[in-house]
């Protein structure tokens, strides 16, 4: 149990909002493996008040999709309360948390995302403007740095965005320079954690159970997010919360386990999907990529896998996959 806000949930292990891949049936599949909170993609906030309550697959309600939180990606504090009220009037988030860790170039020249690393007088003001007109906690997803940590400047940003109203701050432990790559630095987000008084989260290659347990010890964090290694793992979820109470590690995944997880994920797809019959077909075998790897021939089956133009054809290559 944790308490963002007024809000109380009941895990510390949140899915994170996983641009272009985190759908509802990608968050359906993780809940039924353990993620008791989870995030919609990440959403730009100029998409979000052009698109006028028609995100169809953005924001699909779903009942066994909660409790859920949303993430904002904008750089005008006007526009994103502006957002942020379209966003509610589709959806009941438990909070909404204001992105300023995203490191792409097309974001920094929107002078948002990990951008803010470098202006964060900009973010002091989104949080400001948010907090005090919306009726639900507001919380910041960051970064260590942008081309050099300063620990200094980072935690007198984390506890200004404390200042400004943030209820919780989400601590990816890298900087924009290092992208996805390179060591996560945990000194940095335990100096967070140490500088304030609300939740701190950590982010960044929480890609086992192992290293779930490693973020925690290393950092004294409240709770973390899991982003990649939920990619063709939803497992990841029910296996960090065993390993985190029994200490024992889990069992290989069987390749019988993951050809019959993935099939209910592409079920999930075909039925709720409402995009475009090929761009759905695109993100099914990616989801297919993403499962099929570390068993016999996996190389060559993924490579089977690519040009597959059907859902039909899709199914029949996964199920003929042998377990031997």
């Amino acid at each position: 149990m944790i308490k963002i806000g007024s809000r109380a949930i009941d895990t510390n292990i949140f899915l994170a909002p996983l641009a272009g891949c985190a759908d509802l049936s990608y968050r359906l599949v993780c809940r039924e493996h353990g993620a008791g909170l989870a995030f919609y993609e990440m959403a730009d906030v100029n998409s979000i008040v052009r698109a006028q309550g028609k995100n169809k697959d953005l924001f699909m309600p779903h009942p066994d999709d909660r409790p859920v939180a949303a993430q904002l990606l904008g750089s005008e504090p006007e526009l994103t309360l502006e957002a942020a009220r379209c966003l509610l009037a589709l959806v009941k988030p438990v909070f909404i948390d204001i992105n300023a860790a995203c490191p792409v170039k097309k974001v920094m020249k929107k002078r948002s995302g990990a951008y803010f690393m470098l202006e964060p007088d900009r973010l002091y003001r989104i949080v400001e403007k948010l907090a005090a007109n919306l009726d639900l906690p507001v919380t910041v997803k960051m970064r260590v740095g942008f081309n050099h940590i300063d620990q200094n400047h980072l935690v007198s940003l984390a506890k200004n965005l404390e200042k400004a109203g943030a209820a919780a701050l989400f601590v990816h432990g890298r900087t924009r320079r290092q992208l996805y790559h390179g060591k996560v630095d945990y000194p940095s987000i335990r100096a967070v954690k140490r500088a304030v008084s609300i939740p701190v989260f950590g982010s960044g290659d929480v890609l086992s159970p192992q290293l779930a347990k490693k973020m925690f010890e290393e950092t004294g964090c409240d709770g973390i997010l899991v982003a990649r290694g939920s990619q063709g793992s939803p497992w990841i979820f029910d296996q960090i919360r065993d390993y985190l109470k029994t200490g024992v590690l889990p069992e290989q995944v069987t390749l019988e386990r993951k050809k019959r997880v993935l099939l209910r994920h592409l079920e999930y797809m075909q039925e709720l999907r409402q995009s475009r019959p090929s761009n759905k077909m695109g993100l099914m075998r990616k989801m297919a990529l993403y499962y099929l790897y570390d068993f016999p021939n996996a190389a060559k089956i993924r490579g089977s896998i690519t040009p597959l133009k059907s859902y039909k054809a899709l199914v029949e290559k996964i199920e003929g996959i042998p377990l031997g």
